[in-house]
């Protein structure tokens, strides 16, 4: 049986070798144009091209998304784009447009078409519907329970993709017209403000409802699908999502490493993991989240324990301090990236390092001066760590 594509996302070329380093068999992330999430940082052609040249290096893939709502201007220069995609070695374009599907039929055979979320595809009868454009994936709602993911699946020719984590729009698959509205920014055109995570007063009349010093949202939490890997497997899913191109590269890295090892696990043992297991690979995504989380909706329609009321849930975590930049047998070079100081017990996770602690004994700042706290993001600091690390390897702060 083929093992199942972990897809990771990247709003940069750091990003995208981040998640490729950690784990990811594949890697999915935007351009300039033709893509939703324009406030990423997003690829020019030569960073889409390089990525494709390291992933290809790494035995992974590269999937672009062309998955705006196009209106009739933006046609222009699309096909050249997905031409231009096809010859730097991109696997696949993940499109929510019949248009866009059929022009790259069309104009650029050799790319796969993976029809996305966006087009709520929550049966598998909507296939039929495609059957001019026979696209090679479709990428699931994430309105499906699991048993709609396991139907749908059975009762298809073609790959399914499945998200395991990430945001949760309180919309049907990502149809907000929200922000739209309300900021003249279009979420179908790639520029949702993320309206639902505002925070509002209340009115009936006059008279404000809510709590004066609680604001309501209407967020919902993020999925994490950690408990539902086995079953998504079991099912024939052909790739399992994690969502976030606008997330950071210690996020990217700790989430993509964590499924990575979970996944691996579970072939390995070919059965599903204990609830001990289950809850260590939990407990790891933990450390990188900084919204609640729940499991959307796979067990079901989601009750009020799915959803964020009264505030946004978004919170800041300061446990990744640093970035391995070198190593040599007298000390370890460390980019700075959040306070840390002596005493401070610390642990290193990497490609090729799982979890490994130690305790810090002295700090050398770049001018040779010992200093008993780190505290200048970016700077260069020396430290001894007791065993071998790699450039690239993250450093963070262990939760007693």
């Amino acid at each position: 049986m083929k093992k199942i594509e972990l897809l990771a996302p990247a709003g940069d070329l750091e990003k995208a070798k981040t998640a490729i380093l950690f784990g990811a068999d594949a890697v999915f992330l935007g351009g300039k144009r033709f893509s939703l999430r324009t406030r990423a940082s997003n690829f020019e052609i030569e960073d889409i091209k390089e990525a494709c040249d390291f992933a290809k290096k790494h035995g992974s893939v590269i999937h672009v998304t062309v998955n705006i709502i196009p209106h009739e201007s933006d046609f222009e220069g699309l096909k050249e784009y997905l031409q231009t995609l096809e010859k730097i070695g991109v696997k696949a374009i993940i499109v929510a447009s019949f248009a866009i599907a059929k022009l790259a039929r069309e104009v650029a055979s050799g790319l796969e078409v993976h029809m996305s979320t966006q087009l709520s595809l929550t049966n598998s009868k909507v296939v039929e519907y495609l059957d001019d454009i026979k696209p090679d994936r479709i990428v699931l709602a994430r309105e499906c329970t699991l048993d709609d993911v396991k139907y749908i699946t059975k009762n298809l020719s073609i790959e399914t993709e499945a998200f395991i984590h990430g945001g949760m729009c309180v919309n049907y698959s990502g149809r907000c017209t929200l922000s739209n509205a309300m900021t003249l920014r279009d979420a179908n055109r790639g520029g949702c403000a993320q309206s639902c995570r505002w925070k509002y007063r209340l009115y009936q009349g006059e008279t404000e409802l809510n709590d004066r010093d609680i604001l309501f949202s209407m967020s919902s939490k993020d999925l994490m699908a950690v408990e539902q890997i086995y079953d998504l497997i079991e099912a024939g899913v052909s790739s399992l999502k994690i969502e976030g191109r606008m997330k950071s590269s210690y996020y990217i890295a700790t989430v993509v490493k964590t499924y990575r090892k979970l996944i691996d696990e579970i072939y390995k043992e070919g059965k599903r993991l204990s609830k001990e297991r289950i809850l260590y690979y939990q407990k790891e995504i933990s450390k990188a989240e900084n919204r609640l989380t729940s499991s959307g909706f796979y067990g079901g329609l989601p009750n009020a324990s799915g959803h964020l009321y009264g505030i946004n849930g978004a919170g800041v975590t300061h446990d990744y301090v640093g970035l391995v930049l070198d190593q040599n047998e007298e000390y370890t070079l460390v980019q700075c990236r959040n306070v840390f100081k002596t005493e401070d017990l610390l642990e290193v996770f990497g490609p090729n390092i799982d979890n490994e602690k130690f305790m810090v004994d002295k700090i050398v700042n770049d001018e040779d001066e010992i200093i008993e706290i780190a505290n200048k993001p970016m700077s260069i600091v020396k430290v001894k760590i007791p065993f071998k690390v790699n450039e690239g390897d993250m450093i963070r702060k262990v939760k007693l």
